[in-house]
């Protein structure tokens, strides 16, 4: 499917530049042409002048001025005393010349109104005519001459003039046929790199779509293995089935949820509402949600605040605190019993960087970034139904979302470490700051009272 996009992509965009290629060449060479034959038709006018004046000036013509003449100005001339030429066979015997001439004495005398064969000498002035023939520009003038009159008959020939034209077309043809063809090549390699991101989403897409049925699969065929053992089970192993159907149908859920989180992600729906948020308050927030939960597996959940408050950030409270919750709970599922797990902030420059370190397993330096993957799992031995391999993925958009990273390092001693950062918006200020510091007070009192318990 992509190869044949691609081609046609190729072919369309080729199409199209090339077409537009081939029109503005048309009209350069036209205007190319047009400025040939200008050029050709001023250099004939300004001879032909030329000679008419001369002719006008002399009594008396020199067989030699008539050769220097017509070699230098590149003309055929013929003169006539009135109607007898000065020059018969001697200056042009060619038969096509007479030809030429002839037709040149026609056109001037049927449509320009000179003709150089009727006797009439009461002129006074000089008249003079150009035209074009065929291959040929013509120059017919009367001149007066004590009481006579001089016929003269000019002609340049448009041989030079076609050479060139012809050229300057074999020329544009070849530059045309070049571009084109460069043109044809560069919207290969363009469109071939447009077409890469569509095919690597598509392959992430297939990918996610059969790593996504495969996890669905699984709840439903317990749902339907379990619903299929109530209609013989005892009414004891019925609570039973059911109450596994109800956890699975659960876990399907959170799945879903999950996906299409991700899915808004990927369209660009995903909506933020962001507020002023106190970062500390926040932690401390989360701390007393998972406090329990931690306890509970065992395991100790800490948090670590810095002396001075930490900056207010413009962000959406509520999807950082879901990133920091995936963040430990995928702590939770990975550190053993008795382990620790750290909740921590720190301010940088323009930033605040929330921590979540663990003294687990740790993650090896190969998979840092394939954690982030979907549907990945850095200990494919486990099998936790509650982990789809598809939270730090979230928690990674979540970060991108507000401008923000997300990465993972060793922790000193063994372990991993979370740094989520995100930016501070530097003009919002908290307006009552000792409501911040008495409810750090508070916590840190609690937790005080709570240890000598």
């Amino acid at each position: 499917m992509f190869r044949k996009l691609h081609i046609h992509m190729t072919l369309f965009s080729t199409f199209i530049t090339g077409t537009i290629l081939v029109l503005l060449a048309s009209a350069c060479l036209i205007i190319t042409e047009s400025n040939i034959r200008q050029k050709h038709y001023t250099v004939f006018t300004n001879n032909a002048y030329s000679c008419v004046s001369h002719l006008e000036s002399q009594n008396v013509l020199s067989h030699r001025w008539i050769q220097q003449a017509e070699s230098n100005y590149v003309i055929d001339m013929q003169i006539y005393d009135g109607n007898t030429p000065l020059f018969f066979e001697q200056l042009h015997g060619q038969d096509n010349m007479r030809k030429i001439f002839d037709l040149a004495k026609k056109e001037s005398a049927e449509n320009h109104g000179l003709n150089l064969d009727s006797g009439q000498t009461s002129q006074t002035l000089s008249k003079i005519v150009m035209f074009q023939l065929p291959g040929y520009y013509a120059c017919t003038a009367r001149i007066p001459k004590n009481g006579g009159v001089l016929n003269t008959v000019l002609l340049y020939s448009l041989d030079a003039q076609s050479g060139q034209i012809k050229t300057i077309r074999i020329a544009f043809l070849v530059a045309v046929i070049a571009a084109v063809s460069a043109l044809a090549v560069f919207s290969w390699f363009f469109t071939r790199k447009m077409i890469r991101p569509l095919e690597k989403s598509r392959k992430e897409q297939n990918a996610f779509i059969a790593a996504a049925s495969h996890e669905l699969r699984s709840p439903l065929t317990v749902i339907q293995t379990s619903l299929s053992a109530v209609s013989y089970a005892d009414p004891e192993q019925t609570e039973h089935f059911i109450s596994i159907s109800l956890d699975e149908c659960k876990r399907m859920s959170r799945l879903i949820q999950d996906m299409l989180s991700l899915s808004r992600s990927d369209n660009h729906t995903w909506v933020l509402d962001c507020t002023s948020c106190e970062i500390d308050t926040l932690l401390l927030d989360v701390y007393e949600k998972y406090e329990q939960t931690a306890r509970h597996k065992k395991k100790q959940l800490l948090i670590e605040l810095p002396e001075d408050s930490l900056p207010v950030c413009f962000c959406d409270s509520l999807k950082i605190s879901q990133a920091l919750a995936i963040l430990i709970d995928n702590a939770l599922a990975y550190v053993p019993e008795g382990g620790m797990i750290r909740l921590s902030a720190r301010q940088e420059a323009a930033s605040v960087s929330l921590f979540v370190a663990d003294n687990g397993p740790g993650i090896p330096d190969s998979e840092k970034e394939a954690v982030f993957q979907r549907f990945y799992r850095s200990d494919t031995s486990r099998n936790d139904k509650q982990h789809f391999g598809l939270g730090l993925c979230i928690a990674k958009e979540i970060a991108l979302l507000h401008h923000g990273t997300l990465s993972v390092s060793d922790t000193p001693g063994g372990g991993a470490t979370f740094q989520l950062t995100l930016p501070v918006k530097k003009k919002l200020l908290f307006p009552f700051p000792e409501i911040r510091l008495q409810r750090k007070a508070v916590f840190f009192l609690f937790i005080h009272f709570s240890m000598r318990q």
